[in-house]
């Protein structure tokens, strides 16, 4: 036996200490389903205003339209304008996905699983909303001329040309309420009893 080691003894036959199912807090599903589709519906919500600013800060390409009637961009580098527009969607979902994730887990009292499912989801909802209408906003901000003839320059509205980029919204909740949970160090999350 240690040096440094306490000894305390028999312990009375009552006193088992707490039962194991008092130790092992339990997810609340039914409790927290409210508040998780509550969640999933505020989150969705978000995409318009993401959808919006997206329209107002993604660059528009100047393009010369082809005798095909296709347009093609009038300078080399106007082609980058594309990588722009998924760029800064793909930063704008991540920062929405890392903001949403901080304000649900100020929710103390819901924390947990079943409010994390509402928010990816809600998130998911949200990203393919802002990518609808950033387009739509956007289609409307930078309009095609009315009769435009070959050769003739025009303004292409911007576009997130790959539908993968709906992901990044949901990833960035996973990944801050993730940080978040794993960052704390009680069973329960610290939710209030």
């Amino acid at each position: 036996m240690p040096s440094d080691a306490v000894e305390t003894g028999p312990e009375p036959a009552g006193a088992a200490g707490p039962e194991p199912s008092a130790r092992i807090p339990r997810v609340v599903v039914r409790a927290d389903l409210l508040p998780a589709l509550s969640a999933l519906s505020l989150v969705a919500l978000l995409g318009l205003p993401l959808g919006w600013l997206w329209s107002r800060l993604a660059p528009p390409e100047l393009a010369l339209l082809s005798s095909s009637g296709n347009p093609v961009p009038a300078q080399v580098t106007e082609s980058y304008h594309r990588f722009d527009a998924v760029g800064l969607f793909l930063l704008l979902t991540f920062a929405a996905g890392l903001v949403t994730a901080g304000v649900l887990w100020a929710v103390r009292g819901r924390r947990g699983p079943v409010l994390l499912i509402g928010a990816v989801l809600g998130s998911l909802v949200a990203a393919w909303l802002a990518m609808r209408m950033g387009a739509t906003f956007a289609g409307d901000l930078y309009p095609l001329p009315a009769a435009p003839r070959a050769g003739g320059q025009i303004t292409v509205a911007p576009e997130v040309s790959t539908p993968w980029a709906v992901l990044v919204q949901p990833l960035g909740v996973a990944l801050g309420y993730g940080f978040a949970a794993s960052w704390n160090g009680f069973d329960d999350l610290g939710r209030r009893p």
